[in-house]
């Protein structure tokens, strides 16, 4: 079992930067694969950003590919997500999400995730 929390949101101009962070309790954080996801106020959950287990495999949704970057330390048992060029859009509560099962895999699917952490807000205004 892993515990999730994310920090880093906030509030920002449009064309700003973020970066997010999600920090993993436990002893086994590098066997876990890893996802960015968010919800806008009447929305459904969407994928965002998937890496894997070893943080050779990387998946993004095509809205934000090119500004955002996932990435992960596994010796600090943290994930980040680097969010570049933001856009109103963007703004959302952002999940991080884990699961040992699919270590090798970037799911897009959060239904292949068991573990969430509460979320960060990060709201872009115009």
């Amino acid at each position: 079992q892993v515990q999730l929390v994310e920090s880093g949101g906030g509030l920002v101009q449009a064309g700003d930067s973020l970066r997010l962070s999600c920090a993993a309790s436990g002893r086994t954080f590098s066997r876990y694969a890893m996802g960015w996801f968010r919800q806008a106020p009447g929305k459904e959950r969407e994928f965002v950003a998937a890496v894997s287990s070893s943080g050779g495999g990387t998946n993004y949704a095509d809205s934000v590919k090119g500004r955002f970057t996932i990435s992960r330390d596994n010796a600090k048992n943290t994930v980040y997500l680097q969010m570049n060029s933001l856009k109103p859009e963007d703004t959302a509560v952002y999940y991080c999400a884990a699961d040992q099962r699919i270590w090798w895999r970037t799911s897009t699917d959060p239904y292949d995730y068991a573990y969430w952490g509460q979320g960060t807000q990060v709201t872009v205004s115009s």
